[in-house]
């Protein structure tokens, strides 16, 4: 669920970094919260199998 929203977030900002630059910090939020989901997505599946 995680890794799907994450993908998600992700090509919003880089269909976002694309297609304009009016909203540049947004688009950096949006990159910094895909990274976010990436790693906590990551550590929940190491755990997991641990």
């Amino acid at each position: 669920m995680l890794y799907t929203l994450a993908v998600i977030v992700l090509v919003a900002w880089l269909l976002g970094l694309a297609g304009t630059y009016t909203i540049g910090p947004l688009l950096h939020l949006l990159g910094v919260i895909a990274l976010v989901l990436f790693v906590v997505g990551f550590l929940n599946g190491r755990r997991a199998l641990g």
